[in-house]
């Protein structure tokens, strides 16, 4: 285990991103056990506000060098990016700032950059308000988002467009869930309070506490012991929609990790779930999740398209179907979204969705509810996968429905990130006819 600087920690993920090889929460979930003196906040600060700004950060780098740097040259890419953040956007001195990355030019053991990144940097420090200029002129810059997504949200939301970019741009807060079943939210935000951490009650469910300041989970009271939960109150809405009575039997498909499990464990007594997804990895996390908060579940490990292989031809009460998606709707939380993501990527996704949703509409008994749910704010993930599945499926229906501060589609429901202070949702609830 060696020493690494946090910089060039942070560099190692950069790289790792623009490849293509993980995203930031998996690369960042390896780096306590690796290296323990690491600089967790400070690892978090770099490599998450550079994604949030990659794509004016990039456009700034084009607007210093005089040709692009090879595929090869990636780090030292990513590093002059990571440079023009601390300049543009963090509290670094400017000169900190420069002789730091240039410094850095030596742990990659490319000496010829050297010159090459503190002219890059001192060239931006001269000419800042020339390129913040040109930066506000450019769409793609100014708002930092890629260009297929900027077409597609002005398409599909064009009179909340500018304001979805904008709340992409912003830290979300960090939202708590209380677990009824062991303490009431009241009773909570007075623990809270007595530890120092204001919060408020959330405006959708009743299991929500906004916190002022996000803080470590281990300053929580009664965290351990599965007091509280994590979780956007936009997520926390799945329980309440689907609302399964006590003790029936529930399919939470693509549950990984674990979040909306626990949510309907923790508001319906004595439920019968079963909690599917085709990641072994990942359902390490709803074990976790189910074990630190005391609640049961049948946690089972397949493709939820491939029925022989897990299902046993006993119809359920109540499906979740949280489908894969493009996670367009919690940019604000994970800005490399806007760096990993594809056009292509989003017809593939749309393809599965459809899947799921017609292979886990058998598994459905009459009478018995779905709730279909991305954590995309694209109508090609949502509205439409909806609309073609009722075209083609006669005994569904899907009812209208309202969130407070949602938008009504047809079908369903769609939250916008940070307009009504939640992450951005998408919900339909199906309802199969009963014989």
């Amino acid at each position: 285990m060696s020493n690494k600087s946090d910089r060039l920690l942070a560099l190692e993920i950069l790289v790792s991103l623009v490849m293509g090889k993980g995203s930031l929460s998996s690369q960042l979930a390896t780096i306590a056990p690796r290296y323990p003196s690491a600089n967790l906040a400070l690892l978090r600060e770099y490599t998450f506000g550079v994604s949030r700004w990659y794509h004016q950060l990039s456009f700034l780098s084009g607007q210093l060098l005089d040709k692009p740097l090879r595929r090869k040259d990636s780090d030292v890419y990513c590093l002059i990016l990571l440079g023009l953040y601390q300049l543009f956007f963090m509290r670094t001195p400017d000169h900190a700032a420069v002789n730091e990355s240039v410094a850095l030019t030596r742990q990659l053991k490319k000496p010829w950059a050297k010159n090459l990144v503190n002219a890059v940097l001192r060239q931006a420090l001269r000419e800042r308000e020339p390129l913040l200029l040109a930066v506000s002129a450019d769409k793609q810059a100014s708002t930092s988002h890629p260009q297929w997504l900027l077409q597609t949200l002005a398409t599909d939301w064009p009179d909340q467009a500018d304001t979805i970019l904008a709340n992409n741009n912003q830290q979300a807060p960090m939202v708590l869930r209380v677990n009824q079943q062991r303490i009431s939210r009241p009773d909570y935000l007075a623990r809270l309070a007595a530890g120092g951490i204001p919060g408020v009650p959330g405006q959708h469910t009743t299991t929500a506490i906004v916190l002022d300041e996000p803080v470590d989970v281990s300053a929580l009271p009664g965290f351990a012991d599965g007091l509280v939960s994590i979780q956007d109150e936009a997520s926390q809405l799945a329980a309440a929609l689907l609302h399964p009575a006590a003790g029936a039997r529930v399919l939470d498909a693509c549950a990984a990790p674990g979040g909306k499990t626990c949510a309907l464990l923790e508001q319906a007594e004595a439920l019968d779930l079963t909690a599917l997804d085709n990641n072994e990895a990942r359902l390490a996390r709803v074990h976790e999740n189910l074990s630190r908060s005391g609640l049961q579940a049948t946690v089972l490990c397949a493709d939820a398209a491939k029925l022989d292989h897990w299902w046993n031809g006993t119809p359920y009460d109540a499906i979740l179907l949280d489908a894969p998606c493009s996670g367009t709707g919690v940019i604000r939380r994970h800005p490399d979204i806007k760096v990993l993501r594809t056009p292509e990527e989003i017809l593939a996704l749309a393809a599965l969705q459809e899947s799921l949703l017609s292979t886990l509409w058998q598994c459905l008994k009459p009478g018995g509810r779905m709730l279909y749910a991305t954590c995309s704010v694209l109508r090609a993930e949502n509205e439409s996968i909806v609309s073609r599945f009722l075209a083609r499926t006669p005994d569904a229906a899907a009812p209208p429905m309202a969130i407070a501060g949602g938008l009504a589609c047809q079908p369903g429901v769609q939250m916008l990130p940070g307009m009504a202070g939640t992450d951005g949702f998408f919900y339909a609830l199906l309802h199969k006819a009963a014989h």
